[in-house]
């Protein structure tokens, strides 16, 4: 099983609770938008990082932002396909048109021979509970119950 961590960075808006997500960067993702977004996140090794610590590290390297001090609440881990997701709410706000995402190389265009950098995430938004069910990945909906359960 696939370990990764995040933060679910949460604020509150005129309809509700909003969370920060982000769009996955390179051309894959460049069209796509329903059930394509996350939170920021990604994968460790449990022998030799602890989650929260990964999640913090994952915050700073797709958004370019220190993740919040604030006290953070464990949700519970759950299951997204071949992984095991572990994400911490935490409150703060954040400027998404400030991010500065790390970068990944590809091969692009395919069997071209050449090496592309992407970023890891091109673009990060704010979104009600409502409107996180169908940007997400269809995996990581069940995030939104369990935020709702934490905040109320």
């Amino acid at each position: 099983m696939i370990e990764s961590a995040g933060l679910v960075l949460h604020r509150p808006g005129t309809d509700g609770p909003e969370i920060l997500l982000v769009h996955p960067g390179g051309p894959f993702w460049a069209k796509k938008d329903l059930h394509a977004w996350s939170i920021p996140k990604g994968e460790f090794d449990p022998a030799t990082e602890d989650a929260e610590l990964a999640a913090v590290r994952e915050f700073e390297e797709e958004l370019g932002h220190p993740a919040p001090a604030g006290p953070r609440i464990a949700l519970a881990p759950f299951r997204a396909g071949r992984k095991v997701i572990r994400a911490w709410l935490v409150h703060g706000d954040l400027d998404p048109t400030t991010i500065t995402s790390n970068h990944f190389e590809m091969e692009w265009p395919p069997k071209s021979g050449r090496q592309a950098s992407f970023p890891e995430v091109d673009r990060a938004a704010w979104f009600t509970l409502d409107q996180a069910r169908s940007k997400l990945h269809k995996g990581q909906v069940p995030l939104c119950d369990l935020v709702a359960s934490a905040l109320a």
